[in-house]
This record gives structure tokens, C-alpha cells and sequence, in this order.
């Protein structure tokens, strides 16, 4: 199964993410890897730093001639920053010019100065910075990849940035993500879209902030990858954690969500129906956003992911207390961006991806690329039924997909 490690800090010589689990046999080029961080930097509301951090990639093992050996795989994205930053962030013995004693409200800097007993902030931002992510993205790509070879495919796109939402709840699928991608802040709403750049100007010219909400659709999942038997093998609970996990995300829901806990039981589920002539069962709602009772039903993920607006200002920022003098202050302020919220998108799908690949290794298992395929393909041929309807049998459809990775350099 999927086991991934990050290494490294914000301003550090380099991110490394270690990913181990993969079979052999999957086809990943640096080309790749480098496009998927390219859309993590997209967005309206970014910082001036996207414009120069261009994450050099190098896969440094557990690759050959383009293919995966089944082995670790070890990737380094290089920091082209490093050498502003190379005497304030040296491992070697010494001591930093600047000490940072302002924590800022609504950073990991106050609780991690006292949980590791620092006297400077950066030696905890370095490391809980949204930086990190970027390794997450690289090991995300690996997962996109691996699931594509049963047909699995994912995209994000933005539901709401501060006041604005999209209007309608129509489900984009993977041929919108060229589309939505090249929307200034990834929303496949036109309309909407307008109306956020709008919003996050205002914001941008008070210096303050803005947080707001992505959906990560997965096509092509089949039935049955979770379990109902154990808490910890659910897998809403295990998405709920890996979403919650990305920095500054505070809630997350499957389906409908919220919505579905203000409605009588009769509207609040997605009926079951059989189909004569194809003989399938199929469902004409998705409420459930795919999951029953920690089970895929073989219809689309849904999920939502809500956002905080960023806790790092560019106006006089919150309010604090200097953990030397005591005395009342505000924070200091360190790079950050109007809003993140198109690019979380990114890192929720990255996130989605890595459970779903780590949940098929589980169930068809597989030390080759060809022999999970065999095990998928006998699973489906002894299940002799799939899902169907306007929002289920989307295995036909990608099957063979190679991935959706979108090249935006």
C-alpha cells in the first residue's frame, strides 16, 4: 500500500518527498511532475513568490528509463530561493540574525514555540508553511498516474472564494479541467468567476484576506473500495482526515454534506433502482457523494473542502504578544498570498488521489502495474454488474486513460 514522507522546510534547500508502495511498471517522467506543481501555483490572489519559485524537480530513485522499479521513490524539488536563505536556514552550528518573537494568530507558532520549547517562530513556520504541499503535489502525481491505469480520474474546481458562490449543481467532468484550470480562479462558473476576481481585488486593496470552498470530484471509482467493518478502513473518515490535513482547511463533506442533516430521510438518500435490459443497479441522485457506510457504491466521489482566509495580512496584521517582553504588539508578517484557495484545489486532489491509490493497492494488491490491472479487471468480471445511469458506469469511459495532467509551463 501508499506510504509517503515530506522533508524540508519553506525556505530550506529543498523539499523531498520519499513515496513507497508503488508497483512497478507505471510510466512517470519529470515532465509530468513539473506540470502538476505548475498547477498548484495557479490562482488570482497569489503571492509575488509564484512568479519565481519554478520547484526544479529531480526524481532521484526508484525510477529507470521512465518507469517505476517498485521500489522507494525519492524526489527532490529544488528551491531556487535557497541562497537568499542559505545563511538564516543553515544547519550548520550557529545562531539566526533575525529572531522571530511575534507569533501570528491563526499560525502553528505560538502552540509549536511552546510544544518544542522555541524562542523563534520560524524554527515552527519553516516547516507547518503551506510550502510543504508542493511535496504532497509530487507524491499526488504518482497516485493520479497509478489510478489512471484502472480508470480512475480526478479534477477539482472552485465552488466559493469569500461571499461569492456558483450557482447550480452541476458535476464538471474531466474533459472541463483544461477549461477550468485556465479560469483565473479555477471556477468553471463564468459568472461566478467575475464576481470572485472582483471580491478579491477589494480584499487585496485593504490588505486583507480571503478563504472559500473547492468540490474533488473522482470518476471511475468501482464499488466496493473501503470497508464498513472497522472505524479506521472507512473510507469518508479517511478522506476526512487527509483533506482536513492540508494547511488551513477547517472543514470538509461528502455529497451533500450539511445540507442532507436539515431534510426529512426521504430526501436525504439516493434510492436504489435495477435495470431490466442492462441489467445494473443504478441510482438517479447523488446525495451520498459515492460513499455508503464507508463503501464506494461505484457512482462519483464528492467532496467538499472549506478554506479559512489566510491568517498572514498585508495590512498592520492581528494582534499578539512579543514572547520575550510580554507586551502587547502585532504579528510580523511573512510572505503569503490574497487568497490560496484555487491551488488547495490542486492539493485536494492530490490528497483524494493518494487515498484512493492506497485503497485499490489494498483491495486488488498487485507488485506490477499488469497484475493490479488483472485483479481490477477479474474483480469487475466476477462482479458481472456496475453502476449505471447519468451518474454511474464511467469505467468504459476512462478506461486506459493515462491521467489528466495538464502542462502549464
Amino acid at each position: 500500500m501508499i506510504r509517503y514522507l515530506t522533508a524540508g522546510e519553506s525556505h530550506g534547500k529543498s523539499l523531498v518527498v520519499v513515496i513507497e508502495g508503488v508497483p512497478a511498471g507505471l510510466e512517470l517522467l519529470e515532465e509530468e511532475i513539473q506540470g502538476e506543481l505548475a498547477r498548484r501555483r495557479l490562482g488570482y490572489g497569489r503571492g509575488p513568490r509564484m512568479r519565481f519559485e519554478k520547484d526544479q524537480i529531480q526524481i532521484l530513485a526508484g525510477v529507470r528509463h521512465g518507469r517505476t522499479l517498485g521500489s522507494p521513490i525519492a524526489v527532490e524539488i529544488g528551491n531556487t530561493e535557497w541562497p537568499k536563505w542559505e545563511a538564516e536556514m543553515s544547519p550548520a552550528p550557529g545562531a539566526p540574525s533575525k529572531p522571530l518573537h511575534k507569533p501570528r494568530p491563526g499560525h502553528a507558532d505560538l502552540a509549536g514555540m511552546l510544544k518544542y520549547g522555541f524562542d523563534d517562530a520560524r524554527d515552527v513556520l519553516e516547516r507547518s508553511s503551506a510550502r510543504e504541499t508542493a511535496a504532497r503535489v509530487v507524491a499526488g502525481t504518482v497516485a493520479k498516474k497509478l489510478v489512471a491505469q484502472v480508470g480512475i480520474g480526478i479534477l477539482s474546481h472552485v465552488t466559493s472564494i469569500g461571499s461569492v458562490s456558483i450557482k447550480g449543481d452541476d458535476l464538471p467532468d474531466l474533459s472541463d479541467l483544461e477549461a477550468i484550470d485556465s479560469s483565473e480562479v479555477r471556477c468553471f462558473d463564468t459568472d461566478a468567476e467575475s464576481a470572485m476576481i472582483a471580491e478579491i481585488k477589494a480584499a487585496a486593496k485593504v490588505g486583507d484576506s480571503l478563504g472559500g470552498s473547492v468540490q474533488v470530484i473522482a470518476y471511475g471509482v468501482p464499488v466496493g473500495l473501503g470497508s464498513h467493518v472497522h472505524w479506521d478502513r472507512r473510507l469518508d473518515g479517511i478522506l476526512g482526515q487527509a483533506i482536513l490535513s492540508i494547511q488551513a482547511v477547517k472543514a470538509v463533506s461528502i455529497g451533500e454534506g450539511l445540507d442532507i442533516s436539515y431534510r426529512p430521510g426521504s430526501q436525504a438518500h439516493d434510492a436504489i433502482f435495477w435495470n431490466e435490459v442492462e441489467e445494473t443497479y443504478f441510482r438517479e441522485t447523488h446525495r451520498a457523494g459515492g460513499i455508503e457506510g464507508g463503501m464506494t457504491t461505484g457512482s462519483p466521489i464528492t467532496l467538499t473542502a472549506w478554506m479559512k482566509p489566510l491568517a498572514t495580512l498585508n495590512r498592520p496584521s492581528l494582534a499578539t504578544v512579543d514572547t520575550e517582553t510580554k507586551e502587547a504588539t502585532v504579528s510580523f508578517k511573512e510572505r503569503t498570498d490574497v487568497t490560496a484557495v484555487p491551488a488547495m484545489g490542486v492539493v485536494a486532489e492530490t490528497m483524494v488521489a493518494l487515498v484512493l491509490a492506497d485503497e485499490l493497492l489494498r483491495k486488488f494488491g498487485g507488485d506490477s502495474v499488469a497484475e493490479l490491472k488483472r485483479n481490477f479487471d477479474g474483480f469487475l468480471q466476477n462482479l458481472g454488474q456496475s453502476l449505471s445511469g447519468p451518474l454511474g458506469n464511467v469505467q468504459a469511459e476512462f478506461e486506459g486513460n493515462p491521467g489528466v495532467v495538464v502542462d502549464l509551463q
